[in-house]
């Protein structure tokens, strides 16, 4: 297969690909959402315990999508996007036929490192082949694919997980995924890797991995203080959640050293130092996604405990936002070509801190349509501020370096979404402790609930901020 530039007419057989990518990714996350609670009693896990299926499946994200993208732009993303469904596809069946907490935490780990190549590689892609004038439209209709999973991912995942078993999610995704393959494979007959013959940084990449692992890992753990125990003579040491954290910043400071050196970077840093525009966005993109995406975890226990709602009842609650996520999504993508996307993400942003805010006062009086109203006010946000943000920063970069942009932005999300979920398991772990959601436990399930709301409205003014700023610098005026 050579190189060659996308046609006028397999530009739109890339736009239906990368839509229903973005469609099946997220409804592997907002299906199993929904099923946590089954799950959990299937296999009597803990709250801790049940936090980490979706967990591991972000972790795996986080720490691969930087590298893929790097291998993308050198060995093609074509290849690298293909593999990443095969992979995502197998660990989907492996998750179906799990008959142990570990192997269903293997098949989510998998699950996660095939969506870091796949991804990424689909709005890689699309912003190669489509000019900046369309590219706005184009990311608004992929990712309306994205909401559109978020939107059926609760319902389908209610109906099905009450009457065949949350098993029937994964067999589901992993028909899904198969489809996909055969449509990348005999369908996108193109290739693109505009950094091919560069050198692949493999000391980075590794340092870049085990960092970003133990980041996140002991971020998650902070408030446990023996995470792991073991036995020296006849001392029992145990060593605590920080522990892991403190490794992955010293790990992560020894990559920025090793990068800033290197002549052919994983990462190239200098997107960081001289883009003023994507450093913005991106820290936009990263703190949005720690302030909202554990709305919709946190919102299916509260509906399926607190309001005694089955899984299908719930999923038809949660579909009010994904929704609203899927109609707003397209239509900023159309409204970014005449309006600043600045200006109409950041009125996204301001949506979100308005939900959030909202949010904090749940309890176990707290009318349906209050959490109805929320929704869809959170909804509304995410859905003007996500293709704007994308536009902005897949178009501040040169495009050999699209895959590391669209790679670092990946991580930016996916990073958001761990951290979010580490926020929740921090606060179940003070407020719950490792005891099972049971009637007896439910005020403290609701003060950890109410006590993230909070943060996470904190968070989400301070994202407000960096994308108001996010806007080129004004260039010198010349001398008079």
């Amino acid at each position: 297969m050579t190189d060659r530039p996308a046609t006028a007419i397999n530009k739109n057989v890339i736009l239906v690909i990368a839509t229903v990518t973005s469609f099946i990714l997220p409804f592997l996350v907002a299906s199993v959402n929904v099923a946590l609670p089954t799950m959990g009693r299937n296999f009597g896990m803990e709250a801790v315990v049940m936090s980490w299926v979706s967990t591991s499946y972000f972790l795996a994200i986080a720490a691969f999508q930087v590298p893929f993208g790097r291998l993308s732009d050198i060995f093609g993303r074509r290849r690298l996007f293909l593999v990443g469904l095969v992979v995502t596809t197998s660990a989907s069946f492996l998750g179906g036929f799990a008959t142990s907490v570990p192997m269903l935490l293997v098949s989510r780990v998998l699950q996660g490192a095939g969506s870091g190549m796949s991804f990424n590689n689909s709005v890689a892609i699309l912003t190669s082949v489509f000019p900046g004038p369309e590219r706005a439209r184009a990311l608004g209709i992929s990712q309306s694919g994205t909401y559109l999973g978020l939107s059926l991912g609760p319902l389908i995942g209610g109906v099905m997980t009450e009457h065949f078993g949350w098993q029937s999610l994964f067999l589901l995704s992993g028909a899904l995924g198969a489809l996909l393959v055969l449509l990348v494979f005999f369908g996108l007959r193109s290739e693109w890797r505009e950094a091919r013959g560069e050198r692949f940084d493999k000391v980075g990449t590794v340092a870049y991995v085990f960092a970003m692992v133990l980041f996140m890992f002991g971020f998650s753990e902070l408030a446990n203080l023996e995470v792991l125990t073991f036995v020296i003579g006849d001392r029992l040491v145990a060593i605590p959640g920080y522990a892991f954290f403190l490794v992955g910043v010293l790990g992560m400071a020894f990559f920025i050293w090793w990068e800033s050196r290197v002549a052919s970077p994983v990462l190239d840093l200098s997107l960081f130092r001289n883009n003023r525009v994507f450093v913005l966005s991106n820290a936009a993109a990263l703190i949005t996604y720690i302030s909202t995406f554990a709305v919709t975890f946190l919102l299916s226990l509260y509906l399926q405990y607190i309001m005694e709602f089955s899984a299908q009842t719930a999923g038809l609650v949660l579909i009010a936002s994904s929704v609203l996520m899927t109609v707003f999504t397209l239509f900023s993508g159309f409204i970014s070509q005449r309006v600043s996307p600045r200006i109409v993400a950041t009125l996204g942003m301001a949506l979100n801190a308005a939900a959030l805010a909202m949010l904090f006062f749940l309890g176990d009086a707290t009318p349906l349509w209050y959490v109805v109203l929320a929704l869809a006010v959170y909804g509304t946000g995410i859905g003007l501020f996500v293709s704007p943000n994308t536009n902005i920063i897949m178009g501040s970069v040169a495009p050999q370096a699209l895959g590391v942009a669209a790679g670092t932005l990946g991580t930016m999300r996916t990073a958001g979404m761990m951290v979010s979920m580490g926020i929740v398991m921090i606060l179940f772990s003070l407020y719950i402790g490792g005891a099972q959601i049971t009637p007896a436990r439910y005020p403290d399930f609701l003060a950890s609930v109410r006590t993230g709301f909070i943060i996470f409205t904190a968070l989400s003014l301070v994202g407000l901020f960096c994308q108001s700023l996010a806007h080129p610098s004004p260039k010198p005026r010349p001398n008079a």
